[in-house]
């Protein structure tokens, strides 16, 4: 069974990906800029509520993910705050301004969040060598990496994921995200073996279509145009 996790910005959004069939939420506040930290109140609300282990991201402010002292001092921050409100997990990541992981920045963040379980998020797809920054990820005891094989979308990068799963080797989870659709969700998952994916969960009827392609279920992919 493949886990599909669904990233969202909205309430709204995180109950319906639930009942859609999301065993994970990736809880943001602004999805126009690729994801910030949410407010504690939606947090709370969101594991109130949603059923799923609900992970909300990390993150300071938008942009690049090279980050100085003083966003780093918020997100350490943040993360304490979740940790003590109940969170099963976080979503991180930052790079250094040469192109690798930042192990020290990240090293702090995981430290900071203790038993919780960790994601380290799109950041990958900035960095200039994945084979070497998954490495990274590996050594830093990090679980699960979020990326699209540093192409477009997940599928344009299938067969980076593909080798990317091959190198993790059961080490660290692979995730793939990015654009994907229902009509190559199923493709996708067999092409690079990934046990999970990631997608947003803002149009709840493409997510439905994934989930059921995924799922293996007849109707899957929506019409196009």
């Amino acid at each position: 069974m493949v886990l599909l996790e669904g990233c969202t910005d909205t309430l709204p959004d995180a109950l319906r990906a639930h009942s859609l069939g999301a065993g994970r939420i990736e809880l943001c506040d602004n999805l126009a800029v690729g994801g910030t930290t949410p407010s504690h109140g939606m947090v709370a609300v969101a594991l109130e509520r949603c059923g799923v282990p609900v992970y909300p991201i990390i993150r300071s402010r938008g942009g690049e993910f090279v980050f100085g002292a003083d966003d780093l001092d918020a997100m350490l921050r943040d993360v304490s705050h979740f940790r003590a409100l109940g969170v099963p997990g976080v979503v991180i990541g930052a790079v250094t301004p040469d192109g690798a992981v930042d192990p020290d920045m990240t090293a702090r963040l995981r430290d900071a969040a203790g038993p919780m379980d960790l994601t380290f998020h799109k950041a990958f797809d900035a960095v200039r060598d994945q084979a070497e920054a998954l490495e990274t990820l590996i050594a830093l005891g990090i679980p699960r990496v979020l990326t699209s094989g540093g192409a477009g979308t997940a599928w344009e990068g299938r067969d980076a994921l593909a080798a990317l799963v091959r190198q993790a080797a059961g080490r660290i989870v692979v995730m793939p995200g990015g654009g994907i659709i229902a009509e190559h969700a199923a493709m996708l998952v067999a092409h690079t073996g990934a046990t999970e994916i990631h997608l947003r969960a803002t149009d709840g009827m493409r997510f439905g279509a994934v989930a059921r392609a995924v799922r293996g279920e007849r109707g899957a992919a929506l019409p196009r145009g």
